[in-house]
């Protein structure tokens, strides 16, 4: 089975999972994903992993060895995207 591509990656998750943001690096053997749900919210990171890799399925196991995950809620999303800027009082 040929190595999925950051772009397959990226629709699985968006498939099993409702994302505000969603961005997918990766060679094929090691993935970076960035991920802003809903979903997440109240959950902690080890659930929120867990309800990646329930989108993955068995996709994940066969063949995505290696992700990294950033779970954000789209709160903690936008406090961390926000420029440093408008923290100043």
């Amino acid at each position: 089975m040929a190595d999925p591509t950051p772009q397959q990656v990226r629709d699985f998750i968006a498939a099993g999972l409702r994302c505000e943001h969603l961005e997918v690096e990766g060679d094929g053997r090691h993935f970076f994903a960035t991920i802003v749900s809903p979903d997440f919210e109240g959950a902690n990171r080890v659930a929120r992993h867990q309800r990646v890799y329930q989108a993955l399925g068995d996709r994940m196991r066969e063949q995505i060895h290696a992700l990294s995950m950033k779970t954000l809620t789209p709160a903690e999303w936008a406090r961390e995207a926000a420029p440093a800027a408008t923290h100043h009082h």
